[in-house]
């Protein structure tokens, strides 16, 4: 269980008050042992599910999008108006799964290094990360 105060320290260095509200975006977001994939709304309705609390939306997309500023949330844009938070900030892969709408994490070993051949003149390649887009192959279910 992580205290209070990191959650405080976390706020303030994001440039956020700390208060209760975002306290508690903040249990929801990283008091969890693995990595949590959500979307704006779905984190609203988590909170309002498991904490039984409303926090309206322009917190938890002011929040969100300060922690992302600040290096704490990853951000994966599915396409122009769909994007997931990811609270694993490392490089790494994701599948996206196109019925159910969920991100999953794809470990570096499932995905051989992946050749760039061309870059952007005057720009380095920081890192490379890969979406993958999956469904269901309803050919196959015949």
């Amino acid at each position: 269980m992580i205290n209070n105060s990191n959650f405080i320290d976390k706020l303030r260095s994001s440039g956020l008050r700390p208060t209760k509200q975002r306290i508690k975006i903040c249990k929801v977001l990283f008091e969890r042992n693995g990595t949590f994939h959500f979307t704006i709304n779905d984190l609203a309705k988590t909170i309002e599910e498991k904490l039984n609390e409303k926090i309206s939306l322009a917190t938890v997309y002011n929040t969100v999008h300060a922690f992302k500023k600040k290096g704490y949330l990853k951000e994966i844009s599915i396409n122009s108006d769909k994007s997931y938070f990811d609270t694993n900030t490392s490089v790494h892969h994701h599948f996206f799964d196109e019925d159910t709408n969920e991100l999953i994490d794809c470990g570096q070993d499932d995905i051989d290094s992946v050749n760039i051949k061309n870059n952007i003149t005057g720009k380095k390649i920081n890192s490379v990360e890969v979406l993958i887009k999956v469904a269901s192959d309803y050919q196959n279910q015949k």
